[in-house]
Formats: C-alpha cells, structure tokens, sequence
C-alpha cells in the first residue's frame, strides 16, 4: 500500500474535512509524479470520499436516532402540556438543524388551526396566525394527514394561499417549510413544522424523522391533557374536602380567638399583640394602622373587603381610630369576618385605655416644665422627685427648644384659626411622645411647642434641633420650625436656666422664619454672626474660630500670613491687584495665597454673606489679638 493511500486512511480515521482530501494530490504533483500515479490517486480520493460520506451519513443517522429516543424519554417524563408544547417545538428544530420550528393545533369548535408554540420566530403576526382548514400548507397537513414539504412556499401552487397567510409567512420571511401531521389514531390534532429562511430541500430521511417525532409528540400531548384533567378532577374533590374541613374549624377559631383576646386583655396585651394574635387565628396577616385620610368612611362597624384585603375600622364614640387590615385572605367566611371585627373593637378599647394614661402622663410632664419655665423658686428637691418618676435623665446636659409647625397663609382662608389650633394640638402630641421616648419634657406654650431634652453622647444644640424638626415634621407631614438653646447643665438644680434658655430658643426660632428657613432646626451657632446677637451668651471665640479659625490655625503653623492677606484683601475691595500693592508682593503671591485659603474655607467663601462673617471674624480676631497684647 503507498504512502498516499495511507494517508487516505489516516484523513478517515481523524475525520477529516473535505478539503483536506486534495493534499495527497497536490503533494504527489509538486514531487513529480506521473499521469498513472496521479489517477490513481484521484480514483483513491474519490472512494475514500465516498467513504466518508458513507460514515457521515451512518454517523447522522445514528445521532438522529439517538435524539429521537432521548426525545422520546424526555416527552415521556413531563406532564404540564406547556412544557411538553415547548420541548416538542425545540426539539424539532434541534433535530432537523432549522432556523424556525412551530406548532400547531387544531380548534374543532372554529372549524381551523391556530398557531399554539413558535421557537425561532421574531414576527408577531406570524405568532398569532390562524389557518383555516385546508388554507395554506399547514392548513392542508392538518386536512389530509398527509406531511408537505415545500423548497419555495411563495412559489408552491399545490396549497390554497390567502392574504393573511402569506402575509404573516413574508413577515417572517420563511421559504422553505416541512409541516407533518400530529395524529392521534385517524384524528389530526395538529401540525409540527420545520422551516428555513432561505432555499432548502428537505430529505426523504428528515420528512420520516419529523413524522417519527411527531408521532411521539402526539401521544405526549394526549398523556398531558389526560394528566391535566385527572389533576383538574382530584383538584375538585380536594376543594370539596377543604371547603368541608373548613367550615368545621370555623367555630374552633371563633372559639379560640374569644379566649386569646380575653386574655391579652386581662394581662395588659398591646395593639399589635391582638394584631398578631387574629393573624394566627385567621392564617393571615393582620397590621393595624393609625388614624388617617380613608378610615371614616370604613367608620361603619362591619368588616369590608378592598382589594385582596378585609379592613374593620377601629373607631370609639364617632371617632376614627385606625383600622385592622388583613392581608392573604381574600375569601373570608361570615364567621372570620365577626372575628375580624369583634378584633378591631378590643383595639378600639386598648387605643382608649392608652389614650387616657399617655395624655396623663404628657399633662404631668407639660406641667413639671412649665413649673421649671414659671416657677422656677419652687423646691428642687421636689422637682427631681417629679422628674425621678418621669424616668427623665436629669444628669445629662439639656437643651431648650422652640417648636412651631410653619404653614404658609392664604388669602380669605375664614378656617384659619380652627387649623392652627390643629396644628398646635397635634404638634404638641407629637412633641410630647418624642419627649417620653428621649426622656424629656414637653409643653404647649405661646402658640407652639417647648421641649427640655437630653444631649446624647457627642450631639450639639445644633445636632439636636435639626433632629427634632425632622422627627416632628415627619409625624405631621408638615414643615416644623425648631429653635436650640446652648446647652443647660443640670437644669432641676438651676431652674431659673431654662427659662432663659427658652428665650434664646425663641430668638434662634424667630430668626429662621424671618431668614426663610422653614422647617429646619438650628442653633444659634448655626447663624454665623446673627447668632452672636440672638445667643444669651456672647461666644465670640466660639464665632470666631468657627469662622476663620482653620486660616489662623495654619498661619501658627507654618508661619504663613494668610490672615493678613485676608484683611488686606477685603480693605482692597477683593481685588488681588491693589492686594499686591498693599502688602508689597507678587501678585502670583497673592493668587497661591488666596487659593490656599479657599481650600481651608471651602469653595463659597467669598459669597457676600460668607465674605461678611468672615470680616467681622477677623475684625474681632485682630481685637482680641489687641485686648490679649495688653
């Protein structure tokens, strides 16, 4: 054997692509080989490509083969028609290499065939099409029971064609296409195709293939319909059973949720406890919500459906509480709902009882201040005995602050008057809870709320203000104005600092409304130099170093004359030319100077109302500097 014809082997062996069967040729050629020799070996070629084909054909078939029982399998093992739909449409295109497959199924009642499953479409009206009986190729596999195969469908006069056919095939611009019937015994139940975008002949081998898989789909979708209406039935009988079972656990839970609430009742049980005692008793899920824009309506005693929800008004004496609302039980019996029900009154009572003893306790609180604000020779002994069982921290430094809820005025508004006492009652709610839960005091006084609270661990007056007017304007959905004081030390040991402190709280709070600040809270160490004349105490170093102390700070450190260039600069008008002139230096000098500067004071420093703070600090920084030389 020579040496070509083994590589002839070896090409088949390694299963060689078909160009690679010309080497030997061409190598025997280019050494020189004689006519004889060079026919021999073409006739050599052209039987192992036979073989090939041989083997590839043989290797085709076995794959096709192997994927019809492995589709046969998976069929086999689903049940949802969907799914067995969708294997039965990706594996047809998968077998036959296609670029679109589809299904088809038959509507005995429309007398046509409508398009069920596409894999590979992009066309929406091709998706939705429907074709009657006998009308386009499917139409006539789904007649005759016959599969069709056509290499050019636009050009295939053996099928009735129609507008709407047609149309929906160009828009997905099919040219080739092979439908075989999906059969079950002599009844058509639909048609399976396989189609291509471009011309292609179908083999004898791929229509028998599709067939054969078609034949399986066939019998896995009846298996799935007859599955689907076993499940449909077993599902009837076990809502009967259930519907059953669960009329006679409604007089259990109507039982048991008498006795749960009876004894959360007796043992001081909360709102949420009887929340969470119904949302086990009715297997849902029950929230209470306060008092708010809807519940009126509600207001009616009878627990009423929205939505997926059953929501019972909490109400007492006309008045709108809140409401249960109960999530995860759309279809709730006669009995739940006079649970449900019988749940929003026990809240309703507790609301009550809460009610009384918190506007007890915020009038106790509201008076203990107003004795520190008014009174302030009373005993202190007596005073942090008060404070002891309002659980206050009387140790801690406190702050004074000024509340007043801010809503703009409107012309010829005749209910004004009746909405700021609203406004006055609710803020001082709201302002007396927040005092409860930080250990503080609250009352209503001149036309808003005053507050003695607490400092935490590293919070300012400032900290402190901005929280409140945050806490309390999130409460009532309105802007909420709060003045600070200074800190007061040990305010039941120095009564008469609060009172003073309440009057810089005032003069911080008149101060924002008047520089349009609505709704923010602040100290008076937030108004740069305004807040030297509204504070009690005088702080000028305080203003001082809060202002230009970075540029003073720097020059100790590094021995630079950045405040110096500041003054020179403002007495120049801000004008970095006759700055120069003034302190005899290049005016690259002053430029680095300036920038550095802004660097420590932050981009907006030359802005008119930094500039003036930052003016008047230096012109009270060169007087101290002047007061200490003496």
């Amino acid at each position: 054997m020579s040496h070509e014809h083994v590589s002839y082997l070896e090409l088949l062996a390694r299963g060689a692509a078909t160009e690679a069967y010309d080497r030997p040729v061409l190598l025997a050629r280019a050494n020189g080989a004689g006519p004889e020799a060079l026919a021999e070996l073409e006739e050599a070629k052209q039987l192992a490509l036979r073989v090939r084909a041989e083997l590839e054909g043989r290797r085709r078939r076995e794959a096709e083969l192997s994927a019809l029982f492995a589709t046969a399998h998976d069929l086999a093992g689903l049940r949802d028609l969907d799914a067995v739909l969708r294997a039965i449409v990706q594996r047809a295109r998968s077998l036959l290499g296609t670029e679109v497959a589809y299904l088809s199924l038959n509507d005995p009642a429309a007398g046509d065939t409508y398009m069920r499953v596409t894999e590979g479409s992009v066309s929406a009206r091709f998706q939705q099409v429907r074709l009657g009986m006998g009308e386009g190729l499917g139409g006539l596999v789904a007649q005759t029971a016959r599969p069709y195969v056509t290499d050019d469908y636009f050009g295939d006069a053996r099928f009735q064609h129609t507008r709407t056919i047609d149309t929906a095939v160009r828009d997905e611009g099919l040219v080739a296409i092979l439908g075989v019937p999906l059969s079950l015994g002599s009844q058509v139940i639909g048609v399976l195709f396989a189609a291509d975008r471009r011309a292609r002949v179908f083999e004898r081998e791929q229509v028998a293939l599709l067939c054969s898989f078609a034949a399986h789909a066939a019998v896995a979708i009846d298996t799935a319909n007859l599955l689907a209406e076993t499940r449909s039935a077993l599902a009837e009988l076990e809502r009967a059973n259930d519907i059953i079972r669960e009329h006679s656990g409604v007089i259990e839970r109507a039982s048991e949720v008498h006795d749960r609430l009876s004894e959360l009742v007796l043992h001081g049980g909360g709102v949420h406890d009887v929340a969470r005692a119904v949302s086990e008793v009715l297997g849902g899920t029950v929230e209470f919500t306060e008092a708010g824009a809807g519940t009126a309506r509600r207001a009616g005693g009878h627990a009423v459906r929205e939505g997926d929800d059953w929501v019972a008004a909490v109400s007492a004496g006309g008045e709108a509480l809140g409401t249960l609302v109960l999530h995860g039980r759309p279809d709730l019996d006669p009995v739940d709902q006079r649970t449900l029900e019988r749940a929003a009154l026990v809240t309703s009572l507790l609301l009550l009882a809460r009610r009384s003893a918190g506007e007890a306790e915020q009038r106790v609180r509201g008076e203990l201040l107003d004795d520190l604000l008014d009174a302030p020779d009373r005993d202190r002994r007596l005073l942090r005995e008060r404070a002891a069982r309002l659980r206050t921290d009387s140790e801690a430094p406190h702050v004074v602050l000024a509340a007043r809820v801010d809503r703009p005025a409107r012309d010829g508004d005749t209910d004004a008057g009746r909405r700021e006492s609203a406004d006055r009652q609710r803020l001082w709610s709201a302002a007396s809870h927040l005092a409860a839960t930080r250990r503080g005091l609250a009352s209503a006084r001149d036309g808003g709320t005053v507050l003695l609270l607490p400092l935490g661990p590293g919070e300012t007056a400032a900290d402190l203000a901005r929280q409140t007017a945050k806490s309390l304007g999130g409460t009532l959905r309105e802007e909420v104005t709060v003045g600070a004081s200074a800190p007061v030390r040990a305010p039941l040991d120095h009564p008469d600092r609060v009172a003073v402190a309440y009057e810089e709280a005032r003069r911080c709070l008149d101060a924002l409304r008047l520089l349009h600040r609505s709704g923010q809270g602040a100290a008076a160490e937030d108004l740069g130099f305004l807040g030297l004349l509204l504070a009690e105490r005088r702080d000028i170093g305080g203003f001082v170093d809060r202002t230009v102390g970075q540029v003073v700070a720097y020059d100790r450190r590094r021995g630079t004359e950045l405040v110096r260039t500041l003054d020179a600069y403002f007495a120049s008008g801000m004008s970095p030319a006759r700055t120069k002139d003034e302190l005899h230096v290049h005016v690259n000098t002053v430029a680095q100077r300036l920038e550095r500067i802004g660097r420590l004071l932050g981009p907006d420093w030359q802005s008119p109302a930094r500039a003036l703070e930052i003016q008047l600090a230096l012109r009270l920084h060169a007087l101290s500097d002047a007061v200490g030389g003496k």
